[in-house]
């Protein structure tokens, strides 16, 4: 685990406050995060349930999806932040996404405590799959 520097301490205020906009009425497990792209900018997201469940987004990709769809794929760092005794880990879907933009970013992944875990996408995600593989 580690310390948070005051601008991360700020970016999991973010990831909080996003948790708090979750739409999670099936599995009642709100996710919020924050991505930091290459500029400084930020890109809040929460997860976004369907009762079809396919349809479902989480916290992350809704992210990296506002990010991208502003102009920006060089991420930084994500914080994410849930509500779970353990570390909120990104899921499988999730680091795929951010691994096709940036596998050597930081992930800051909380617990309900507000403690923190960090780790590069990279270490999450060996052997990850790119474009080098088509």
């Amino acid at each position: 685990m580690s310390t948070l520097s005051t601008q991360e301490k700020s970016l999991l205020r973010q990831a909080l406050a996003a948790r708090e906009n979750a739409y999670a009425p099936y599995s009642r497990f709100q996710v919020g995060a924050v991505l930091t792209v290459a500029d400084g900018s930020t890109f809040c997201g929460c997860n976004i349930e369907n009762a079809a469940f396919g349809p479902t987004i989480c916290a992350e990709r809704t992210a990296a999806v506002k990010a991208i769809s502003e102009g920006h794929s060089k991420f930084r760092r994500i914080v994410i932040a849930g509500n779970s005794k353990d570390f909120c880990y990104p899921c499988g879907a999730c680091r795929q996404f951010l691994y096709e933009f940036s596998p050597d970013m930081e992930v800051i992944c909380l617990n309900r405590a507000r403690e923190a875990k960090r780790m590069t996408l990279r270490a999450l995600m060996p052997c990850g799959f790119d474009s080098t593989f088509l």
